[in-house]
């Protein structure tokens, strides 16, 4: 076994700092190297302690959250985790702040007791761990995000059988990392994109609208949380409701998504494979899959279903996911089409009309 995971805790509250201590202090392999009550502190013992991941919280005095990711990912970059609010004041500061550089976040609810604890603190050791072995992203300066991105021509890896069809409506499948990258791709599609879009990434219910009407005030193409019976339109994109389920199905005028509750059981929500799975009965064959970076494995056994009625599937290189997990195991079972670094993504699909 490797070093121990190195933790430096930051939140203003001594009641969270304990119970994110209580929670990490049990695992062999994570040991908690400091901790810090504002986000100068955290920017001094992130510095000091140089730790491989800091849980950071968004409010607190001195200097807050955001402002503190923003001055540790310039002068020592690290692995950052928010604890956010779930609420749309705090989805918008959890968006800032992965804008900033923060990797993942997580809801600000440790209060609860038994089994609830047990599993908020299994949910906070496994992001802890997967943050852990995330790549650094890559320091860029402020805005860096919104700027066209330069056309190369992708790396193209053996497809996996069959030809690459132009599709008719466009997939896209993410969690961990998921925020910035499908920023990344989605300002680089132009305003004339003929093509509908559709997508499901891991957020809270409280996140999605903030995150669509972020996204829209930055792309050419038109981004939007998805309603239920809302119909697909040429360069429109829809985002799946945090909390929800998101399904595409052909009604009385075209294809249109299903928006519904999840079922019981069902671990992700919205859930990539059962968007991805609706899209390969819905359109048949006529579709592309992109699945880009997050933790886990949603998103293989719907790219299954797609590559076998002949849709074209795309996975995100390892070398430009911030977590190797959803993408690696459509590749792994060979269905990609093709492998692309993030900054190919955008351009290449900007050029699918």
């Amino acid at each position: 076994m490797g070093s121990r995971l190195k933790v430096l805790i930051v939140d203003d509250s001594a009641f969270f700092r304990n119970r994110i201590a209580a929670a990490l202090n049990p695992a062999e392999e994570i040991e908690v190297v400091g901790i810090a009550a504002n986000g100068q502190e955290a920017i001094d013992k992130a510095q000091a302690l140089r730790p491989d991941v800091i849980t950071m919280d968004v409010e607190m005095p001195l200097v807050d959250g955001i402002s503190a990711v923003r001055t540790i990912m310039a002068e020592s970059p690290t692995r950052i985790i928010m604890f956010s609010a779930l609420t749309k004041e705090g989805a918008k500061e959890t968006l800032e702040a992965l804008d900033a550089g923060a990797l993942d976040f997580l809801p600000k609810d440790m209060q609860g007791s038994g089994k609830a604890v047990e599993e908020i603190n299994d949910l906070l050791l496994e992001r802890v761990r997967a943050v852990g072995r995330a790549r650094l992203p890559a320091t860029k300066p402020a805005g860096m995000h919104f700027r066209p991105q330069v056309i190369r021509k992708p790396v193209a890896r053996q497809p996996a059988g069959g030809r690459e069809n132009k599709p008719a409506m466009v997939a896209i499948g993410a969690s961990t990392g998921g925020p910035v990258a499908l920023r990344q791709v989605l300002t680089a599609l132009p305003r004339n994109y003929s093509l509908p879009v559709v997508v499901a990434v891991h957020m809270p219910g409280s996140f999605t609208k903030a995150f669509a009407e972020r996204l829209n005030a930055v792309c050419a193409v038109e981004v939007k949380e998805a309603v239920d019976r809302e119909m697909l339109k040429p360069g429109m994109v829809l985002i799946a409701p945090g909390g929800k389920q998101m399904t595409v199905e052909r009604g009385p005028s075209g294809q249109q998504v299903r928006v519904n509750d999840p079922l019981p059981g069902q671990i992700y929500h919205p859930s990539v494979d059962l968007l991805l799975s609706s899209v390969a009965t819905s359109f048949n064959g006529n579709a592309l899959a992109i699945v880009l970076t997050g933790m886990g494995s949603d998103g293989m056994e719907g790219a299954k279903k797609l590559k076998t009625n002949g849709s074209g599937v795309w996975s995100q290189s390892e070398k430009s996911c911030v977590v190797y997990g959803m993408p690696q195991a459509v590749e792994r079972a060979g269905l990609s089409d093709r492998v692309l670094t993030l900054d190919e993504i955008g351009p290449t699909l900007a050029r699918v009309i």
